[in-house]
């Protein structure tokens, strides 16, 4: 089996409202805040270092407009496998909040009552990657936290879980890529 010598970028979105606030934002479609949008726009110089063949974006509007703002709208896909975790019963709340009704919760491990488990955003962005690495070149990937998250897991094959340990900010980047036939995480959490 060949492997591409392609890069997969993964860019989170801007600041909004609620992810300032610490507040699970699955499927809810906020806007980016003003310095949300600024966090975007400076991003335009670093990313314009490569040559994107694809840009995939989750369809919700922070991710959208964050794709946007750094420079990343042109031939723009939108992949509904890229939207955030399912927060279910959870969305908008804080894991302070959801630890008071439920010691020791942890999404990775737990999941969400009404929402998705570490396995359902897996299952998801191993349709990603397959789409991604059929791409004869770099690919940027504009989404969310979590499911970005899980995604750089999966890209090295490991659980999912795995992104409980990879903070990523807001308006930040990673590369992801290849050495010597594996997969690989080139760079974290750049901004």
């Amino acid at each position: 089996m060949t492997y591409p010598a392609s890069r997969c970028v993964l860019v989170r979105h801007g600041e909004t409202e609620w992810s300032l606030d610490g507040r699970h934002t699955g499927r809810t479609d906020l806007p980016l805040l003003s310095e949300g949008q600024a966090q975007a726009r400076s991003l335009r110089p670093a990313l314009a270092a490569f040559t994107f063949a694809a840009v995939l974006t989750s369809p919700l509007l922070r991710a959208r407009e964050t794709a946007a703002l750094a420079g990343l709208d042109h031939g723009l896909v939108v992949d509904p496998d890229l939207a955030e975790w399912d927060y279910g019963a959870y969305e908008g709340i804080t894991t302070t909040q959801i630890r008071e009704g439920r010691p020791g919760w942890d999404l990775f491990t737990d999941g969400v009552p009404e929402g998705e488990s570490a396995d359902d955003v897996a299952e998801r962005v191993d349709r990603v990657i397959a789409r991604v690495r059929a791409v004869p070149g770099d690919v940027a990937c504009v989404a969310h936290s979590h499911v970005l998250r899980v995604l750089a897991a999966r890209w090295i094959g490991l659980d999912p879980s795995v992104g409980r340990s990879l903070v990523l900010d807001p308006a930040a980047f990673c590369e992801l890529g290849w050495d010597r036939g594996h997969p690989v995480v080139h760079s974290w959490n750049r901004h």
